[in-house]
């Protein structure tokens, strides 16, 4: 017993719909790993283990960049730029000056013996290799105060000489100090004195040019990118490889040229792209499941995973090297925006692009290009109206301007820092000058295509149902006009609600015009066609609760009818929730005052249902009662339009026909005003055509020949029509 219920909630388990959402899930993640994986499968025909397997012979005339010889030139250049040196700060060099000067005079003036002043001074002064120490010490301590102050000033003279030049660490490694300051004494100094200056600036001189890193690897970069790249060209006919041949890096960008496949991709590459895969999808997901849950669907998830396998099947099978400026990002886009709404469509495009970059190795400016025209064929295909097929070839040339400017903008960039090819930037610039007036038309052919097989309702299916020439609406118009007429008054009033609730306006429209298709089973039952054909109405000799079954039928009988012309299955949610479960009131009054009270049930007198659970249904219901009682009323005032659309609203909400629709009390009463002000339009009177026109001039006093009257008739006539028709535009 324990095993058999086991093997019910594993087999319930497995049957369960997150169970198929999970392998819905990794069904996909795997066949993307593989499309994107399986380029790199074919360059194990050519190289095994890093050597090469056959020949290889160039079809073509290749250039190819000796990347390796162009590096190390490059390192070369680096290396011979010498550092860049900046002055430090000086202020520390002139303070020691000072100080020392400071020092020697406080010496001179102490009251000891020269003996103990001279050993100060040695201390002072590191001269011990210096052959002039003793004459130094001797200036220093014997001359007059005048001839050690002017010795101190020339040295503070010559010192800035020094400073203002520069002294580097190499000049103190060359032992080059002496030197530089012989080479920057100022004029008129004697012997006695330069060979007291040299002591003395020798103490306080320091190296004051520091290596600035900044502009030293500005200099270097800048000497790198002076270096050309070393080409190795081959011409055609040429051996790209022999068989048996080391593949060298230059050998494999070489094969790339020629159009072959040189990645090797092992088992831990391949488990990156499913990782890589793995989370990118996760991302889309989660997205959707916090802002765009109505998307969640199998059906549109089945669309977005079909259209991103095609797009990475394509990327897979261009050749290597053709420029990837032709993918059709646009068209991707374009068809995902029509199938469930732009932010979805530009969201899973970016996070494509992001694997593609990735696993196929784009550059970085075709990732930014597409996620920038992605960006525009976004708030394109929002802008466009549906009913008119050809606006979207329109947003193809849009998008196709828009990506010319994008790339051009990358490019003056680019060669603002390189050199980039002026034929590569022609090409590309015509491939995506080209790619969204053709991703247009991929995206206008496919649609039906894609429409049909994953049964989804996009505008432009539903504009295609509105056509009047439909044979549906084509048997309405001549087998029950009477209903056609009424479907014509309901869909004006259900598209401008729902535009004005933010509903589907387009759904709306066609939704109410086949609402009522059930009745072409029997037409002449229903009250609107009795009249238009002469006929009595046949519900006087049925008993009530026939008659409500014949009424309440046309429903089901609905349905049977979509099936049989292909109608999508949204549009059988109108035909089925526009009576929800509400009562045939009529033939349920009828019935009691045959049968009693207490021998009828509201139940047996109701339609079959379900509710409304749609907004755009739900205005159907409340559209398709209104619009019959105010056709029932003889020239309805303003206030009595505005009674009967109060007095169904909320008889269906207290019936709770209501309760399973989204519409809030807000949109209600939005309805309700949108209703009265179309309705009112719909009611204006028009001006009473006179039948006798000799009479109306008779009553004018206006008596004119028999044979005039005859002769000027005509005129008349035409002036009464003109002025009837002025009023009638006055009214309007």
């Amino acid at each position: 017993m324990n095993k058999l219920i086991l093997t019910t909630r594993i087999r319930d388990f497995f049957f369960s719909s997150q169970a198929l959402k999970a392998l819905g899930f990794l069904v996909f993640t795997i066949l993307m790993t593989g499309v994107i994986a399986s380029q790199n499968f074919f360059f194990q025909t050519i190289v095994e283990n890093g050597i090469s397997k056959k020949d290889i012979i160039a079809q073509k005339t290749i250039k190819v960049v000796d990347v390796k010889r162009t590096e190390q030139h490059k390192r070369e250049m680096s290396q011979k730029v010498d550092p860049i040196l900046a002055p430090a700060e000086d202020d520390f060099i002139k303070n020691n000056l000072s100080t020392l000067e400071n020092s020697v005079i406080q010496i001179r003036k102490k009251d000891v013996t020269d003996a103990v002043k001279q050993e100060e001074l040695n201390i002072l002064f590191d001269l011990s290799n210096d052959n002039n120490k003793n004459f130094i010490i001797n200036f220093l301590l014997k001359s007059d105060d005048a001839a050690l102050h002017e010795v101190f000033d020339k040295s503070s003279l010559t010192l800035a000489n020094i400073l203002q030049k520069g002294i580097s660490e190499k000049d103190f490694e060359n032992s080059n100090v002496n030197n530089i300051i012989s080479e920057n004494l100022v004029a008129n100094v004697s012997k006695r004195q330069i060979t007291v200056i040299n002591g003395i600036l020798s103490q306080i001189i320091v190296p004051n040019l520091v290596v600035d890193e900044f502009a030293t690897e500005i200099a270097r970069k800048n000497a790198e990118n002076s270096v050309k790249p070393y080409e190795i060209t081959f011409q055609k006919g040429d051996k790209i490889l022999f068989e048996g041949e080391p593949v060298t890096r230059l050998k494999r960008d070489a094969l790339r040229q020629a159009g072959y496949n040189v990645y090797e991709l092992n088992w831990q590459g391949l488990a990156a792209i499913y990782i890589l895969v793995f989370l990118a999808t996760l991302v889309f997901i989660t997205y959707m499941k916090f802002f765009e849950k109505q998307f969640l669907e199998p059906r549109y998830m089945a669309i977005s995973a079909v259209l991103a396998l095609i797009l990475a099947g394509i990327a897979v099978v261009m050749p290597t090297g053709f420029s990837p400026c032709v993918l059709p990002i646009p068209a991707f886009v374009l068809l995902l925006a029509i199938f469930t709404n732009p932010r979805v469509a530009f969201v899973a495009a970016i996070i494509l692009l992001s694997v593609l970059t990735v696993g196929v190795q784009y550059p970085a400016q075709i990732l930014v290009t597409f996620s920038m025209l992605s960006l525009v064929s976004m708030v394109t295909i929002s802008q466009i109206r549906y009913s008119r097929r050809f606006d979207l070839i329109k947003a193809g040339f849009v998008i196709s301007l828009a990506g010319l400017i994008i790339l051009l903008a990358i490019y003056v960039l680019e060669r603002c820092l390189i050199d980039v090819s002026s034929i590569l930037i022609f090409k590309n610039s015509i491939f995506i000058a080209l790619n969204g007036i053709v991703s247009s038309m991929i995206a206008l052919g496919t649609l039906p295509l894609f429409e049909s097989m994953f049964k989804i309702n996009t505008p432009y299916g539903l504009a295609e149902l509105a056509d009047h020439n439909q044979p549906l609406l084509k048997r309405l118009q001549f087998e029950a006009p009477g209903t056609y007429h009424h479907s014509l008054m309901v869909s004006n009033l259900c598209e401008a609600a729902a535009e004005a609730i933010g509903a589907n306006p387009i759904l709306a429209r066609v939704g109410a015009f086949y609402h009522d298709i059930g009745k072409l089973k029997r037409p002449l039952f229903f009250v609107e066609n009795q009249s238009y054909f002469g006929i009595e109405n046949p519900h006087t000799k049925l008993n009530p609760r026939l008659s409500k079954m014949v009424i309440t039928a046309h429903p089901k009988d609905g349905i049977e009818l979509a099936k049989e012309y292909g109608l999508p299955p949204v549009i059988n949610n109108f035909i089925l929730q526009h009576h929800g479960e509400g009562l045939a009131s009529y033939f349920y009054n009828q019935a009691v005052m045959e049968e009693g009270l207490e021998n009828v049930k509201e139940e047996q007198f109701r339609y079959t249902g379900p509710k409304p659970n749609m907004k755009e249904t739900a205005i159907l219901m409340i559209a398709d009662a209104v619009e019959s009682a105010v056709r029932s009323l003889k020239n309805p005032t303003s206030e009595e339009i505005e009674n009967i659309i109060d007095k169904i609203i909320v008889e269906r909400l207290n019936d709770g026909q209501l309760a399973d629709s989204p519409l809030t009390l807000h949109d209600i009463k939005v309805i309700a005003a949108t209703f009265s002000r179309i309705l009112r339009g719909m009611q204006h009177n028009r001006i009473k055509y006179q039948e006798n026109i000799e009479e109306e001039l008779k009553k004018n006093k206006i008596n004119l020949p028999s044979k005039m009257l005859d002769e000027d008739l005509e005129n008349k006539i035409k002036q009464l029509e003109d002025k009837a028709s002025n009023e009638d535009k006055n009214e309007n």
